[in-house]
């Protein structure tokens, strides 16, 4: 197995809650390989695991046993301050809610990432501006979330997410909450972003967002039942 090309592995990952005393298993070893550039879906019904998994990947949550690699890093061993860390420089995150701040204007929703990172306020300006002229919002600059569709919404998350740089970016039900029109509005994006690089890993249980992708991880009682 040629390891150098990973960007991120599951060795044998398990994932326990304790709720109320009672330990709810919802990863059941899992192991798997994603590459650099690679677009990926994960798939499975309710309960399956996956979205656990996306936490995982996105070092929201840590795992019970085995071990997950970052870039050949062993994920599993970080404090939280390391784990953060990486989640503000290495991963830009998409949901299906949007996420957005809805005081803050679209400009300053896409600059959020590099609030906290000490880059120049006019350098951060400069790249937002840019980045809300790639999805295309170059005339929504000063709107408000309210003022904006869910498409255009779900536009300004992504360019949210591009602001870091991210090696890699997680997308939990993007389109969930979009007419089917700008859900392939916002498939096409997410793909043109993966063809210029970025390893894309998504979420869904919709077939038609997974058909977009190279690989389909299928979850099912925590483990992963298929893979093609």
């Amino acid at each position: 197995m040629n390891q150098n090309n990973d960007l991120l592995r599951f060795d044998n990952v398990t994932k326990v809650y304790h709720l109320g005393g009672v330990d709810i298993p919802v990863l059941r070893g899992v192991s798997c390989e994603i590459k650099k550039g690679e677009h990926v879906s994960i798939m499975g019904p309710s309960g399956s695991g996956k979205t656990t998994m996306l936490n995982i990947i996105g070092c929201l949550d840590r795992v019970s046993s085995g071990k997950y690699f970052l870039e050949g890093m062993d994920i599993s061993t970080l404090e939280d301050d390391a784990l953060s860390e990486i989640r503000s420089r290495k991963i830009g995150f998409i949901f299906q809610s949007y996420n957005l701040i809805p005081q803050l204007t679209v400009l300053e929703n896409i600059e959020m990432p590099l609030f906290y990172q000490q880059v120049e306020e006019e350098k951060t300006r400069e790249k937002a501006i840019n980045l809300a002229r790639a999805v295309g919002l170059q005339d929504r600059l000063k709107h408000k979330p309210t003022e904006l569709s869910g498409g255009q919404q779900q536009r300004v998350a992504i360019a949210r997410a591009l602001m870091n740089d991210p090696v890699l970016i997680l997308a939990d039900e993007p389109t969930g909450n979009l007419d089917s029109v700008s859900g392939k509005e916002i498939m096409k994006l997410l793909c043109e972003l993966n063809e210029k690089g970025t390893t894309l890993i998504i979420v869904t249980h919709d077939a038609g967002v997974a058909k977009y992708s190279k690989k389909i991880l299928k979850m099912l009682d925590g483990k992963i039942a298929d893979e093609n």
